[in-house]
């Protein structure tokens, strides 16, 4: 499963490591400047080795791993732990799952608009 002797392009390691769901899209976040090693922007073409802390943007989370091992084919979602160490600080999870759970405003059916001071709520919750 592993290479170590020789690494591979980080755009390929992160689909293989199932942070991207394709290629394109890992090169699309790399070129945009939200994945780094060591916390320094990278290119597509970067070779990951076992041992790097990657910090990746995946939409609104930050994500931090650690390389394991370097995997060129994608693993199954049963082998990821396998791959990388996932050193996610828990308030970040916490804070995707807070902005979840109150990402749209929900109302009752029939309820009517909100009041002026509900709508002050709201927006103070979006601004979060």
């Amino acid at each position: 499963m592993a290479d170590t002797e020789q690494g591979v392009r980080i755009d390929k390691w992160l689909w293989a490591a199932r942070l991207f769901k394709t290629r394109s899209l890992a090169v699309t976040a790399i070129k945009g400047g939200k994945v780094k090693i060591d916390d320094l922007p990278v290119k597509p073409s970067r070779d990951v080795k076992v041992d790097d802390i990657i910090q990746v943007q995946i939409e609104q989370l930050h994500k931090v791993v650690q390389v394991k091992s370097v995997v060129k084919n994608r693993v199954s979602p049963k082998v990821v732990s396998e791959v990388y160490t996932d050193l996610t600080p828990k308030e970040e999870y916490e804070r995707i799952e807070f902005m979840r759970a109150y990402k749209g405003e929900y109302r009752d059916r029939g309820a009517g608009r909100p009041t002026k001071k509900e709508r002050r709520i709201i927006e103070k919750m979006k601004d979060l």
